[in-house]
């Protein structure tokens, strides 16, 4: 103490020895304070730290990470063989349902209960099935422009009048030209669709688009155009009545159990004619012996 006061000026020595005096005192004060809240201390701001760099870790970067290569593998139709001209495009074993594509109607309202019910009365046909080239319109083999398409004469005012009596119809057509490679479905449904412009709706298009090497049993003379037509319209195919121009449209509807009736061409074989059940010289007169004379011509 004596050497210390003496080697420091005497105010230092004087706030030495007070400080000491003081220091007993700020112990005990310090020991009675509460503790900080350290549950309300601000958390630091860690969003200026740098990124520890992972590149080099287990969880690397993955933008930078090897990817599976997504290119697109050739097309497997490169490997398919190319179908010839000569094979069928559909099985042999059904028709094709080839009708042309038109707007959607409106639903159709109701029937009263007090109007009498639609469809043929039981002394008309359950249907009429028309043959296409030849008896609706004119006959220009394998046709696929629909420009070439004529209507043959009384075909409009023979469909009206079935119509008009509540007769459904649809068409039955041998188109072996898609199976020899000169058409395709589109054109055949293109000409089908200016037919019906023409003529109006003729309700469902059944067509075989088979050769004759083929074997099927769609093809006229079989019968598997007047059934599958008449299984499409809801009837029994023994109550239809099949119209045509050639022996090959009487034999499918003689196989079929339905009636036949005949008109003839310049292509008509005579022996044809000879042997149809029942021939008329046009499609009104057709449509007279199923629905009798009309209005007009009685």
């Amino acid at each position: 103490m004596v050497a210390t006061s003496v080697a420091m000026p005497p105010v230092a020595t004087w706030h030495w020895l007070r400080g000491w005096a003081r220091l007993p005192r700020l112990l005990a004060d310090r020991s009675r304070a509460p503790l900080p809240d350290r549950s309300r201390a601000p958390l630091p701001d860690r969003s200026l730290e740098p990124l520890p760099d992972r590149s080099l870790g287990p969880r690397a970067d993955r933008s930078r990470a090897a990817r599976p290569d997504r290119r697109i593998a050739p097309s497997r139709l490169a490997a398919e063989p190319a179908r010839s001209a000569a094979e069928p495009a559909h099985p042999a074993a059904e028709p094709v349902r080839l009708a042309p594509r038109r707007p959607s109607a409106p639903p159709a309202a109701a029937p009263s209960p007090l109007a009498p019910p639609a469809g043929p009365s039981p002394s008309l046909p359950a249907a009429v099935l028309f043959d296409r080239d030849g008896t609706l319109v004119a006959d220009v083999p394998y046709n696929g422009d629909p420009g070439l398409v004529v209507v043959m004469p009384g075909a409009r005012e023979a469909v009206e009048r079935l119509r008009g009596a509540g007769v459904p119809t649809a068409v039955v057509s041998n188109q072996s030209g898609v199976a020899r490679g000169l058409l395709r479905a589109e054109q055949v449904e293109a000409v089908n669709r200016r037919v019906e412009e023409l003529l109006g709706p003729l309700g469902p298009w059944m067509v075989c688009v088979h050769g004759p090497e083929d074997g099927c049993r769609c093809r006229k003379p079989g019968p598997g155009l007047i059934e599958a037509a008449a299984g499409a319209l809801g009837v029994d195919a023994r109550d239809c009545v099949v119209i045509g121009d050639i022996g090959a449209d009487v034999e499918a509807a003689r196989a079929a159990g339905a009636r036949a009736v005949l008109v003839p061409t310049a292509v008509t074989r005579e022996e044809e004619v000879a042997a149809a059940p029942e021939v008329a010289s046009d499609l009104v007169a057709a449509v007279e012996l199923l629905l009798g004379p009309a209005e007009g011509r009685r």
